[in-house]
């Protein structure tokens, strides 16, 4: 059977620009071979988690984010949430930094 990766992505809520109803500035999500940590996490608005989705599985495998174009440093990635806010909704768009964390790194 093959190893486990052991590797944690953290995701905090970075900036939000308009309103959120669901996340504030600070908030986390703990992602850890590739399982959502439901009690180290806030609640997960499905908008946000569609757009991470596409990178995640990557990510959780050690594709750097700078080839995947989503940040400058390989283990921080960076991804805004779908809702473009007013004029166009009521809501907000959040952006997220995904940080790729080695098992016990905090």
């Amino acid at each position: 059977m093959p190893e486990k990766n052991n590797v944690r992505i953290l995701i905090t809520v970075e900036k939000i620009e308009g309103t959120c109803p669901i996340y504030d500035e600070g908030d986390e999500i703990e992602i850890e071979n590739f399982y959502i940590v439901s009690s180290d996490s806030e609640n997960i608005c499905v908008h946000a988690l569609s757009a991470m989705t596409t990178f995640l599985t990557a990510f959780l495998n050690g594709v750097s984010a700078v080839d995947l174009g989503l940040g400058t440093k390989d283990d921080t990635a960076y991804i805004q949430c779908p809702d473009p806010g007013p004029p166009c909704t009521e809501g907000g768009t959040v952006l997220f930094k995904l940080k790729r964390l080695e098992s016990g790194e905090e």
